[in-house]
């Protein structure tokens, strides 16, 4: 059947559609692409083009009236960012030492071992903000800093330091977290044990005396003044000594102060290990503490120019991982069996052996560093069990021993002027010098005042009190139900101490 519309009527239908199309879609093409569609279209465009010219010399007008934007500007916006993070990662720390210490402890003591870390931080903040900043980086007198309490960072003395009130903030936040992992330390090493009155009481002079005013020795000519250790040299970039070493000699002080638990040590002298009561509890903390070393290191540069903070990254966990290597074959060739409590504490060992020389030692050197501070962490532990210091998280070895290890290896490790690499011998004697003072320092100060809480206050909880669990008798409670909590006893594995 043929249609009635005939083929070229077809087409001139189709030519007229197409001209009807494009006589209705003109004008509407032409506004999108800026075509007049008709012939107002230029006076009105041209007005619109007026006010937006106007628009833009008043905004032109206004930024001259605002601070410049500049490239040193932003970078330092930058850079108290970057400082700000590495706080925030630092204090994630305080939950992996929380839960590492509760972990390698008995499950009738785990609300004392958070209650502790806990306190440390809060007390540990409000203290160093008004008192042990100012003592640490204040104008130094020589022996400490003289003003900057009360810390404002938009003070004028802040600004007449550094102009820049927001890293200002974000130094006095980084600083105060590193200060809070110092005064933690000591509570693994005198768990189980401790009234916890007398522990807030230690808390609050280790944040505003020990700490501080060594710090001030290696680390205040940081942001104003300067130390007499750094003058001469010494290095310590993240803290193996002003951080890890000085809480560890505080707490190789109080465990001597306090003694050891009931039961560690029999009657002829053998060492009675006292099982933790949950290994995957202490794993955890190790892990969480491992990704906040990513802020205690890099974050030290408190600065992103350069991309060093990468570079330090790497050393970091290369150290790391050699000490968990390092830490298991020991324990495997001294027990028999490759011991987990023993290698994990062999990555915080690997972490404290480079948190002084992971700017300085190429990675090769820093998992050397490591490695050894992995070997060092058993003996260590091995040692002071010998001499009868009750040690249960291995505080001592961790953070004391490796941490006097690490100062070392920026003498006989660094780049170039390291002993291996040809170096002097002057950069290891400075070296020595301030492992020495750091421990003189912290053991000394600590010791006294321990034992002067010990003979006032009281140090130690009674016998019963000991027996029956810290958490009910000091806190009233217990972190599990009762029936779990059993004298002694604890099926999660064992610690070898």
């Amino acid at each position: 059947m043929v249609s009635s519309l005939s083929l070229p009527n077809r087409a001139w239908f189709a030519m007229i559609a197409i001209a009807l199309g494009l006589m209705i879609s003109y004008p509407l093409s032409a506004q999108d692409s800026g075509t007049p569609a008709s012939e107002d279209a230029p006076v009105v465009e041209a007005e619109a083009g007026e006010e937006r010219a106007e628009e833009a010399a008043e905004a032109e007008g206004a930024e001259e009236e605002e601070v410049p934007v500049t490239a040193e500007s932003v970078l330092g916006d930058v850079d108290t960012l970057w400082t700000c993070l590495a706080a925030f990662l630092v204090f994630f720390m305080q939950a992996g030492f929380a839960l590492v210490e509760a972990g390698f402890t008995r499950a009738k003591n785990a609300c004392n071992i958070i209650m502790k870390n806990l306190m440390d931080f809060s007390i540990g903040s409000l203290s160093f903000w008004l008192v042990g900043f100012g003592l640490m980086f204040g104008t130094t007198n020589g022996f400490c800093g003289t003003d900057l309490f009360y810390f404002d960072g938009d003070s004028d003395a802040a600004l007449a330091v550094n102009s820049n009130a927001g890293f200002n903030w974000a130094f006095l936040i980084f600083q105060t977290v590193f200060c809070a992992t110092a005064a933690t330390i000591v509570s693994g090493a005198m768990a189980e044990r401790t009234k916890f009155s007398a522990y807030l009481v230690y808390s609050v002079l280790i944040t505003v005396i020990v700490y501080p005013i060594f710090g001030s020795w290696a680390w205040g000519g940081l942001y104003a003044g300067g130390g007499w250790l750094e003058g001469q040299g010494f290095l310590d970039f993240a803290g193996s000594t002003v951080v890890h070493s000085i809480g560890g000699w505080c707490a190789l002080a109080g465990a001597i102060t306090i003694g050891p638990r009931i039961g560690k040590y029999t009657a002829d002298g053998k060492v009675k290990p006292i099982a933790g009561h949950s290994i995957p509890l202490g794993a955890l903390g190790v892990f969480i503490l491992w990704l906040g070393w990513f802020g205690f290191n890099p974050g030290s540069t408190t600065a992103v120019g350069g991309g060093s903070f990468a570079y330090i990254a790497v050393t970091t966990n290369l150290a790391a991982a050699a000490g968990v290597v390092g830490a298991m074959i020991t324990s495997w060739a001294m027990f028999g069996k490759p011991d987990t409590s023993f290698t994990l504490n062999g990555a915080l060992a690997g972490l404290v052996s480079i948190t002084a020389g992971c700017d300085c030692l190429s990675p090769l050197w820093a998992a050397i560093a490591g490695l050894i501070g992995g070997v060092l962490v058993v003996l260590s532990c091995v040692f002071f069990d010998k001499l009868k210091i009750d040690d249960p998280v291995g505080a001592v070895s961790v953070h004391g021993v490796c941490g006097a290890w690490g100062t070392l290896a920026v003498g006989l490790f660094m780049k170039e002027s390291g002993l291996v690499n040809g170096g002097g011998i002057d950069q290891t004697i400075t070296q020595v010098i301030g492992i020495a003072v750091g421990f003189v320092w912290a053991f000394g100060v600590s010791f006294v005042i321990f034992n002067l809480i010990k003979f006032t206050m009281g140090l130690r909880v009674t016998a019963e009190e000991e027996m029956q669990g810290l958490d009910i008798h000091e806190h009233g409670m217990y972190a599990y139900p009762a029936h779990l909590v059993t004298e002694g006893t604890s099926q999660a594995g064992h610690i070898a101490s």
